[in-house]
């Protein structure tokens, strides 16, 4: 009996590694901003359909667009939509299909000081190296009470191809005249001053944390995660707002999206809109090369926009779902993917 017992217990074992050896692998590359929630999603399909594996290595929304452009990978994540350019050099039409929404917020190390209000031509005098103190009275004039220090401004920022940057920087560009002409909204822009860069939103997290004075920009989970402070941000309507989930949504539901789902919403009307939030795309070939990689694709695409469990999961880490009616239109879209 105990030898009939182990020879069904080593053939269970065979046969699982046997399921997993077979396992078709999808392979993503890309966004660090959506990075926590593809990695939750990832293992928890892998649940759901154990004939598949899917692996996210962020690298940057930069790199996601030259991956996928190859093509290196099966989808890519970017917070940064693809120029027409980029497209016209693609071996296909490439979809974009909005999947999240999240807030970049302004990260600062300021000992003793866990509150701080910004309004957008501050913060961007401060990247452009015009503000350089922290005792500077644009900062303590929207922060009464409030003992700044005469301490320098450290910038930190985005070393590699950043759909985080291309938010921050388009949030820049439509509250500054003098960022939109000299810098621009990008991926990778030419930083003035001599801030450091890192890779990243992990990079520049931890590089603002051990830095005192130092101001960041990261995706909001990353803030929180690791308990690093972070700004109120002065809207287009003059209301200073804490970034969250909900204030994304407020944000995310004044957007007007087009067909192609390529928008920006940074810097929306309404008193509860956080100012600097943005969009993360999935970008996938409509016309896939390989018939089952593509079934599986598909399926998958399908299970983040339909799935509860997928959803609660991108509430938990405080990315903003998509709206009702644009996850319709989406799910058009996929349903076009050959």
């Amino acid at each position: 009996m105990k030898k009939l017992l182990l020879a069904g217990l080593l053939g269970l074992a065979t046969l699982t590694a046997n399921a997993a050896d077979s396992a078709i692998t999808l392979t993503g590359s890309g966004s660090s901003f959506v990075k926590p929630i593809m990695d939750k999603w990832a293992d928890a399909y892998g649940k759901v359909d154990a004939s598949v594996k899917i692996t996210y290595a962020g690298g940057g929304s930069g790199k996601g667009q030259t991956d996928i452009l190859v093509p290196a990978v099966e989808f890519a994540g970017t917070d940064g939509p693809m120029s027409d350019d980029k497209l016209k050099t693609a071996k296909g039409k490439i979809l974009h299909l909005p999947v999240v929404a999240g807030a970049v917020v302004i990260v600062y190390n300021l000992p003793g000081i866990s509150t701080l209000k910004l309004d957008g031509p501050t913060l961007a005098n401060i990247y452009l190296g015009k503000i350089t103190k922290w005792s500077d009275a644009a900062i303590a004039s929207q922060n009464p009470g409030v003992k700044l220090p005469d301490m320098d401004i450290a910038t930190v920022h985005r070393s590699d191809g950043s759909g985080t940057t291309f938010i921050f920087t388009d949030y820049l560009a439509n509250v500054s005249a003098d960022w939109k002409k000299n810098i621009g909204t990008a991926t990778t822009v030419e930083w003035p001053g001599t801030g450091q860069g890192q890779s990243q939103n992990a990079g520049v997290a931890g590089q603002v944390q051990k830095t005192p004075g130092g101001i960041g920009y990261v995706e909001l989970i990353y803030a929180l995660t690791n308990h690093i402070s972070f700004a109120d941000m002065k809207n287009a309507n003059g209301k200073y707002v804490t970034a969250s989930l909900d204030a994304v949504k407020d944000a995310l539901g004044t957007a007007t999206i087009p067909d192609d789902y390529r928008f920006s919403f940074v810097n929306a009307p309404g008193d509860t809109s956080y100012p600097i939030s943005g969009v993360t795309w999935l970008l996938v070939y409509q016309q896939q090369k390989d018939a089952d990689k593509g079934q599986k694709l598909v399926s998958f695409l399908k299970w983040i926009y339909n799935s509860a469990d997928a959803q609660k999961m991108a509430h938990d880490l405080n990315y903003a779902p998509i709206p009702a009616n644009v996850v319709q239109r989406v799910q058009g879209t996929i349903a076009t993917i050959k």
